[in-house]
């Protein structure tokens, strides 16, 4: 399983996350060629290296044209990367034109897809800061042109990369006040700490005198990684530094590592519950419920109780980021008081859904990889499909050659 880890020790900032994945990618005219499927101009893209500390990495700079250069100059002049310190005041796009911009582009669906959801995660937050509903939001910080370049350029990175699972450090910022469009602020600013709140992301502050988390990276990690933790035990394929603008007492850098991990020691949660007065259907409805719900597997064992009663345990697997969701659903759906749980390893080989075309038409089915051999694994309902449409036994189905 290819792992993405995000260590956010100085912080995540929309050009710091672009740098350090262009460095995973190693294609800097792919992203190049990408983005201009966007169809928008003002602009400029430079790529080039900076040294934080004696670490170098890759610097990503939007500059935008002669009308905005002053703004351009104000950005340096304060924080980096500061969408919410400087005025495009040409531009005040608000959510529904971004999605406009993104849907009209001709860049792949699945990064549209996550690009849109970084931005809804960005404008919740300044419509609660500044107290407005979601739609009547005009707000710059996401109508610039640099947020959107620094967001779906990193959709557009991470699709190409396309890691099967991503995971971060717990995110540092810092601490004090700083200057910006609105005033004076504390960090985390109230967009980065609104979106924060409404994320499961673990962050604390550290011994560093200014903002090291824009609300734009702040949304990239909370969007991208499914759990906060140190690096797991894993062999390293590609490192990515991301530099940011301000040199710190710290190394300003973002630090992406591509590695292959085959357990999940911290993720992988079991829970049971003994249940002896509820009917098969209450049964049936739950375990439709839990798979609705995120459940990666749910089953029931005939068991005897005391008295010698029959009863189901019932067994639900997940991801520890689901485990209360799912407690909820077993507690509310059914008649257990109590649920016991525990974390245990699983070895999980890679998978990729693949369609094979076979002489009965197309047919879904799982690419499975281990040790350097591949399984193909097909799909029931696909199977059961093609079994009615061209009236063979569904047995039939499974000598074909493109299985073996």
């Amino acid at each position: 399983m290819k792992v993405l880890y995000f260590d956010c020790s100085s912080g995540i900032s929309g050009n710091m996350t672009l740098g350090a994945l262009l460095e995973i990618v190693g294609d800097e005219t792919y992203f190049l060629e990408e983005i201009k499927k966007l169809n928008i101009d003002g602009y400029k893209i430079e790529i080039s290296k900076k040294v934080k500390n004696g670490i170098t990495g890759t610097y990503v700079d939007v500059i935008l044209d002669e009308q905005e250069e002053h703004h351009h100059e104000e950005k340096h002049h304060h924080e980096e990367e500061h969408h919410h310190e400087h005025h495009h005041h040409h531009e005040h796009r608000n959510l529904k034109d971004v999605y406009a911009v993104i849907d009209h582009s001709s860049i792949q669906e699945k990064s549209k897809e996550l690009a849109k959801k970084i931005f809804l995660r960005v404008a919740k937050a300044e419509a609660k800061v500044h107290n407005k509903p979601l739609e009547e939001v005009h707000f710059h910080e996401v109508g610039a042109i640099d947020s959107i370049i620094d967001i779906v350029g990193t959709a557009i990175l991470i699709q190409k990369i396309n890691p099967d699972k991503i995971i971060s450090s717990i995110v540092n910022d810092g601490y004090g006040f700083i200057e910006c469009a609105h005033g004076t602020m504390s960090v985390p600013v109230p967009a980065t700490s609104e979106i924060f709140a409404n994320s499961h992301v673990k962050f604390r502050q550290i011994d560093v005198d200014t903002e090291l988390v824009t609300p734009t990276g702040a949304a990239i990690i909370a969007e991208l990684a499914t759990d906060f933790t140190t690096l797991p035990a894993m062999t390293t394929e590609k490192i990515g530094w991301g530099t940011g603008y301000k040199d710190l007492k710290i190394p300003n850098d973002l630090k992406d590592n591509y590695r292959d991990i085959q357990e999940q020691n911290e993720n992988f949660v079991v829970m049971e519950t003994n249940i002896d007065d509820c009917s098969g259907e209450i049964l049936g409805y739950t375990q439709e419920k839990l798979f609705e719900n995120g459940a990666l597997d749910v089953f029931y064992t005939p068991i005897f109780m005391k008295k010698n009663r029959p009863a189901y345990r019932l067994t639900v697997a997940c991801k520890k980021e689901d485990m209360f969701h799912l407690q909820n659903i077993m507690f509310r759906e059914t008649t257990t008081i109590g649920i016991r749980y525990r974390f245990e390893a699983r070895t999980e080989l890679g998978r990729e859904l693949v369609e094979i075309d076979t002489k009965y038409g197309k047919l879904k089915a799982k690419k499975v990889i281990n040790n350097g051999e591949t399984y193909i694994y097909p799909e029931y309902e696909s199977m059961k499909e093609l079994a009615e449409k061209n009236k063979i036994p569904l047995k039939e189905l499974y000598k074909l050659e493109e299985l073996k």
